[in-house]
C-alpha cells in the first residue's frame, strides 16, 4: 500500500474516532476519551503527524485517570445527596431520552428529569430528598461528562496541531 494512501486512511479513521469520542463524552457507555486517545495513537503512525511517545504516554495516563474519575464522580454526588441506584439509572435513561428528543435543552434536562423520576419511583414519600438527589445526580453527570469532554477537546486540539 502506498505510504500516502496509508496515511490518509489512518487520518480518516482517526478523525472519525475523534468525532465519535467527543459525542461519546456525553453518552453514557461510550468511551469518549479513550476513543480520542486512540485517534492520537493512530495519528502517531502517519508520516504527517508529530505525535510522539511522550505525548501518547501523558495523554494515556490522563485518559485512564479521567475514565476512573468519571466512574466515581456521579456516584459520589448521588451518595452525598442520599440518592438511590434508581436515581442513577433514571439519570442514564434521561440522557438517552434527551438525546432522542434532539435539542440542547432536553439533552441537559434529561438526566435531571430521569433522576427525579427514578427517585420518586424509589421513594415517593419524600419529594424534597428526591429533588435534592436528582439535582446532585445531574451535577455528577455534568461533572463526569465535563471532565471527559474537556480532556477529549484538549486531545483533539493536540491531534489537529500535530499535523501543522
Amino acid at each position: 500500500m502506498d505510504m500516502i494512501l496509508k496515511d490518509i486512511i489512518l487520518i480518516v479513521i482517526a478523525s472519525l474516532l475523534i468525532l465519535v469520542g467527543l459525542i461519546g463524552c456525553i453518552i453514557p457507555g461510550v468511551p469518549g476519551t479513550p476513543l480520542c486517545w486512540t485517534a492520537l495513537l493512530l495519528a502517531s503512525f502517519t508520516s504527517w503527524s508529530s505525535v510522539g511517545i511522550v505525548m501518547l504516554i501523558i495523554f494515556g495516563v490522563i485518559t485512564v485517570a479521567v475514565e476512573i474519575l468519571n466512574n466515581f464522580v456521579p456516584a459520589f454526588f448521588t451518595k452525598k445527596a442520599g440518592g438511590s441506584k434508581a436515581g442513577s439509572i433514571g439519570s442514564t435513561i434521561g440522557v438517552f431520552a434527551g438525546l432522542l428528543m434532539g435539542n440542547i435543552v432536553t439533552i441537559l434536562l434529561g438526566p435531571f428529569v430521569g433522576a427525579l423520576i427514578g427517585e420518586v419511583i424509589h421513594d415517593h414519600s419524600d419529594m424534597d430528598r428526591a429533588v435534592k438527589s436528582a439535582a446532585y445526580s445531574f451535577l455528577g453527570f455534568l461533572s463526569g461528562s465535563g471532565i471527559r469532554l474537556i480532556t477529549s477537546a484538549v486531545i483533539t486540539i493536540f491531534f489537529v496541531k500535530s499535523f501543522f
